[in-house]
């Protein structure tokens, strides 16, 4: 699958790699988050990749940014004087969940989305499964280990995103206390899947054990 982001940066529009500015390696765009410098010299965050100017890199992880803040690592990009946000890491954060929650209506709205348990095992069982499984960050473990086995026992490798909260996922389908949602492959799936690469760098996603409990 293929998770790059396109880059906009004028000197180069096609390479689909860029060098974080705190790391000081070259990665695939899609592992990083794209910022640029506004009129009023404010550090924006671009996650689309679509606002003009030159980029700074970041990798799309908590602790990068953290750093990046702390060292005033924008303004030796910039090579100017720029006013970054405080809570930088938070904010870029909570615009990854709005894209998702975004591309999750329109999922629902479109008719590209299974929700519920009963659902979920339906798609797993049947001839078309779905391509990925969006598990509430805060669900509990038994449910997400039953549809992993029922996949497992069908020797299907569905990708699991586990970076919302149900009541985040609940809010971008409209629906109450959604634990388990389901996507088949196309382009809203592979645009989900890559912001859930870069939105579970800024969050503690917990391990879920998928043995029996027999």
């Amino acid at each position: 699958m293929n998770l790059a982001i396109r880059a906009t940066d004028e000197d180069d529009d096609a390479m689909r790699e860029r060098r974080c500015i705190v790391r000081g390696e070259v990665l695939p765009d899609g592992k990083l988050i794209r910022l640029v410098v506004a009129p009023d010299g404010t550090v924006t965050p671009d996650l689309a990749c679509t606002l003009p100017g030159r980029g700074i890199w970041v990798s799309a992880d908590k602790a990068s940014f953290e750093t990046a803040v702390k060292k005033n690592l924008f303004a030796k990009a910039a090579r100017a004087q720029v006013t970054v946000p405080p809570d930088l890491a938070a904010r870029v954060e909570m615009l990854l969940v709005a894209r998702m929650q975004a591309d999750l209506g329109l999922a629902r709205r479109s008719g590209q989305i299974l929700l519920g348990f009963d659902t979920v095992l339906k798609g797993i069982q049947s001839g078309d499964p779905p391509a990925v499984l969006v598990e509430a960050l805060d669900g509990a473990a038994d449910g997400k280990r039953k549809l992993f086995g029922a996949a497992h026992a069908r020797g299907l490798k569905i990708e699991t995103i586990e970076c919302l909260t149900a009541s985040e996922i609940s809010l971008a389908v409209g629906r109450e206390n959604v634990i388990h949602a389901a996507l088949k492959s196309g382009r809203l799936q592979e645009r989900l899947s890559a912001d859930a690469i870069r939105l579970s760098g800024f969050r503690t996603v917990p391990a879920v054990s998928h043995e029996s409990d027999e």
